[in-house]
C-alpha cells in the first residue's frame, strides 16, 4: 500500500521540517489550483514524472509558470529523449494519481527509481507549495525542508536551471 497522507505528515515531523497544509477541492490542473488556492503564499509548483527511452523514470520539479522543452531537457538534466509516463507507472512507483503527482510521492519510491530534477529557479523561493499525496490539499514547505524529505527518500535531487 502507498503512503497516505498522514504518513507523509508522520515522516515531515519525525525530520522537524516544519510545513503548513490547506485543504481545498480537488484539483486536476495549473489553472485549476490558480483558481482555487486564495492566498497561499510562496511559489506554486507543477511536477513533470517522466520516461526515457532507456525506461529510466524522471521527475522534473518546477514553478507552475515555468516553460520545460522536452526536447531539449535531455540535455539539461543528463536523460536520454522524454516523454511522459503512464498512469499506471505513476501509480506504481510514487503511489499517487494523475493530477496529484508530489516530489511527496518520493516517500513511495523505496526502488530509488525515480531520477529526481529540482529547477534552480524554483529553489530560489523562500516558500514552495506541492500536494501532500493527494490533490484535495497544498502543503508548504521551504526548499531546504523540501531537499531534506527527498535525501530521507533515499534520493539525491540534482538542482537544475530547466525551465
Amino acid at each position: 500500500m502507498p503512503a497516505t497522507r498522514e504518513d507523509l505528515f508522520a515522516r515531515l515531523e519525525s525530520l522537524g521540517i516544519a510545513t503548513e497544509t490547506r485543504n481545498h477541492a480537488p484539483v486536476f490542473t495549473v489553472e485549476e489550483a490558480r483558481a482555487l488556492r486564495g492566498e497561499i503564499p510562496g511559489g506554486h509548483c507543477k511536477n513533470l514524472f517522466l520516461k526515457d527511452d532507456k525506461g529510466n523514470i524522471w521527475l522534473i520539479v518546477c514553478l507552475e509558470e515555468a516553460q520545460i522543452d522536452l526536447k531539449a531537457a535531455p540535455a539539461r538534466i543528463g536523460s536520454r529523449r522524454l516523454s511522459f509516463g503512464k498512469p499506471d507507472l505513476l501509480r506504481e512507483v510514487l503511489g499517487v494519481e494523475p493530477g496529484s503527482v508530489t516530489p511527496f510521492g518520493l516517500i513511495n519510491d523505496t526502488a530509488r527509481r525515480v531520477n529526481v530534477v529540482l529547477d534552480a529557479a524554483m529553489m530560489a523561493h523562500d516558500l514552495l507549495n506541492y500536494h501532500p499525496l493527494e490533490n484535495t490539499a497544498t502543503t508548504t514547505i521551504r526548499p531546504s525542508g523540501l531537499v531534506t524529505f527527498i535525501r530521507s527518500c533515499g534520493h539525491q535531487p540534482a538542482i537544475v536551471a530547466v525551465a
